[in-house]
């Protein structure tokens, strides 16, 4: 009863004004009293953000432990970390990390000589917060374009050097988003952006996409425009040009499903753009193109998937060819040295499969065990390729594969100091509110013993087609050598099992999504993995939209809350920046007035009520331009005023800090070791007592 008396709230909340705002919706005026919290350049913005933190800082200066986990969270981050290499003009390059460095390194080699720095980004700031976020090679190697991004924002400048005396070649290009940079030759590149916003770069709304051609030693404001803009309007547009340098290809959607897809061919001077497929209904993608031959994977007429073979002079969908059929599970393909890599999702793990261009089947290629696996694609003339893999039990580790034998060779095996044989990762299934079957996996140290009062962190997402696969996690090590369970629902509203299962948690069905969570929580309870006073819930982006939703519907089922740079006030969240293109996920509240009510029904910002909730961490960066942070100021401040129990409710505000990409170790590390010292203070389960026993904590 002491600690629960210690871990309680006892300070001051930051005293939040309310302003008079309320909008009319079909009818029904609802109150928007933190409205002004969405200016994100005013100074009482900023004020009340420096007032949070010193709060929530204050509550976690409290915690005993803080710094031991921090220091137990440093110590296993600190290993070697290389990425999967891939070839450019005569060079391997590889991202390598030395432990603890902000930002991982870009390396290059030739043959067996000794690896040399190309590309430092711990150079780019002081602080480590501005990050490489993408190079793209010309197709001899010799020139380079890389992405900046500056505290995490998706704004970048793109700057191009000639890879063979690291000397800068041409003007930076700024304010770049959402785009890629794609080589014409040697004589420039494509990308892709929208006009500068007038107002906040942070949240005011960007809508029409542009894709521009830059010719090298001209300046930005000279690139050709090739699609979108004004005549033909839409919200995201890319284009690349296929490894032959033959075609360009130009995807163009309006959401974050449905696009379509156009090509032009470069062999002839000022082809004409051609559509292959118009209108929004499918998605489309080339995987693979040689000449006027592609390879295009669709859900037309196939929910998981199909890769077809078209011709760039009869590209329409009549003239189709399918080369790999729609399987039972979701599909997705990549290429290298002429061979098709097929990858499928089976109950939210990989089964990845090699078939020649003419879609025979020649062998399955057979992973460690179950997990994800990542890769699988390279140059048409490679003779081998490196592809990943890894489970909540095994460390991402890199694998070397001959494309000839199908052998594969361990390349580089993770240096974490993990013993693999000590956890367990199981997978379970349970039953939605409606019947329905969802999958979820459980991890945890062997020979635990299912009191019903081990501590469990239960992570999920639901949306936009995304699949929750397993992964390895230091910070997730930490939590679990401490008697933690770790678990992970594969909701609807994802991707696991193609697009019956994305569309059954979209707009009208979200509900689904927050229900599978819901029954996910109350199955680990049932079945005494952990307790209601054990139970931590966390997802971030839509997965903090989930927590949002889930703690205001069912604030008594859990302890502790993580919503993370989350999706918060689902009545205007099309106002800003790229938010318009999340409509075939939420709808809305435009939409009619059913569609309206069904999402005011349960927006989190508009549901908080007073009422006891539990202990609470938002989290989220004030450089957010994805998900803009006053989704998760203005929760934070009704969750302060609506609180009537003893339980913190707290924001954490990463300052120079954006929606998640490129965020430095230190700044991860700390995060982390606040999220686990919160978990576990408000839990009442002291960090050293949970780390020095080795399987049981049920009398924490």
């Amino acid at each position: 009863m002491a600690h629960a008396q210690m871990n309680a709230f006892t300070g001051q909340y930051p005293a939040t004004k309310k302003v008079d705002q309320a909008d009319d919706y079909f009818g029904t005026k609802v109150a928007d009293p933190y409205r002004w919290l969405e200016n994100d350049m005013a100074d009482d913005t900023k004020a009340w953000v420096v007032e949070q933190n010193k709060v929530t800082d204050a509550y976690l200066d409290r915690i005993p432990f803080r710094s031991d986990i921090k220091k137990r969270l440093t110590e296993l981050w600190n290993y070697e970390k290389y990425s999967a290499p891939f070839k450019e003009g005569g060079y391997t390059y590889f991202y390598k990390n030395n432990g603890l460095q902000n930002q991982s390194v870009l390396y290059r080699q030739k043959g067996d000589n000794t690896p040399e720095v190309f590309l430092d980004p711990n150079t780019f700031s002081a602080d480590g917060t501005s990050s490489l976020q993408g190079i793209d090679f010309s197709k001899d190697g010799s020139l380079a374009a890389y992405q900046v991004s500056e505290g995490g924002s998706d704004w970048r400048k793109v700057i191009v050097v000639d890879t063979r005396t690291g000397k800068k070649v041409d003007d930076t290009l700024h304010d770049v988003k959402f785009s890629g940079t794609s080589w014409f030759m040697n004589d420039g590149f494509y990308y892709s952006s929208y006009d500068k916003p007038k107002g906040s770069q942070l949240s005011e709304k960007t809508q029409i996409h542009k894709l521009y051609y830059h010719k090298l030693g001209t300046p930005q404001s000279q690139d050709k425009l090739v699609f979108g803009g004004e005549a033909t309007p839409r919200r995201y547009v890319g284009g690349y040009v296929t490894e032959d340098g033959k075609l360009l290809i130009i995807s163009a959607a309006n959401a974050t499903y449905g696009n379509e897809m156009y090509i032009r061919d470069l062999t002839m001077p000022d082809a004409p753009i051609v559509p292959v497929v118009t209108g929004f209904d499918n998605e489309q993608d080339v995987v693979y193109a040689e000449g006027k031959t592609m390879y295009i994977l669709t859900n037309h007429g196939a929910p998981n998937r199909k890769l077809v073979m078209a011709s760039a002079d009869k590209p329409g969908m009549e003239n189709w060819k399918t080369i790999i059929p729609e399987g039972k599970f979701p599909l997705s393909v990549s290429a290298c040295g002429r061979k098709l890599f097929a990858q499928y999702l089976e109950d939210a793990v990989s089964k990845v499969y090699q078939y020649d261009l003419n879609g025979k089947k020649e062998r399955e290629i057979v992973l460690p065990g179950l997990g994800t696996a990542g890769g699988f694609g390279g140059k048409m003339n490679e003779t081998e390729l490196y592809y990943s893999f890894t489970s909540y039990v095994y460390p991402s580790t890199i694998f070397r594969y001959d494309i000839a034998s199908g052998r594969s060779e361990v390349y580089k095996r993770s240096q974490v100091k993990f013993d693999p044989s000590q956890y367990e990762s199981k997978q379970v299934f349970y039953n939605s509110a409606d019947g329905e079957r969802i999958p979820m996996i459980v991890t945890y140290k062997k020979g635990m013993k299912l009191t019903g009062k081990n501590p469990l962190l239960l992570y999920g997402y639901g949306g936009f087609n995304v699949s929750l696969t397993p992964s390895f996690s230091v910070s997730n090590l930490v939590f679990m050598e401490a008697g933690g369970i770790y678990a992970v629902a594969n909701l609807r509203g994802g991707g696991e099992y193609g697009d019956k299962w994305h569309v059954a948690g979209t707009k009208q069905q979200k509900q689904n999504v927050f229900n599978d969570f819901i029954a996910a929580a109350e199955y680990l309870i049932k079945e005494k993995y952990t307790s209601k006073d054990h139970l931590a819930i966390a997802g971030g982006s839509n997965g903090g939209l989930l927590v949002g939703a889930c703690m205001t519907q069912r604030p008594d089922l859990y302890k502790v809350c993580f919503p993370a740079v989350g999706v918060m006030d689902m009545l205007r969240y099309n106002k800003f920046t790229a938010g318009a293109g999340w409509s075939y996920d939420y709808g809305t509240a435009e939409d009619s007035k059913e569609m309206f009510q069904y999402l005011y029904k349960y927006s989190p910002v508009h549901n908080v009520k007073k009422q006891a909730y539990p202990a609470t961490m938002v989290t989220t960066g004030d450089h957010d331009d994805r998900v803009v942070p006053a989704h998760s100021f203005k929760f934070a401040s009704a969750l302060q005023a609506g609180q009537t129990g003893a339980n913190p409710t707290l924001i954490r505000i990463e300052t120079k800090a954006g929606h998640g990409a490129g965020k430095p170790t230190d700044m991860l590390i700390g995060e982390q070791a606040d999220k686990w010292s919160f978990l576990l203070w408000n839990m009442g389960l002291p960090y050293k007592v949970a780390h020095t026993q080795k399987v049981d904590i049920s009398k924490g």
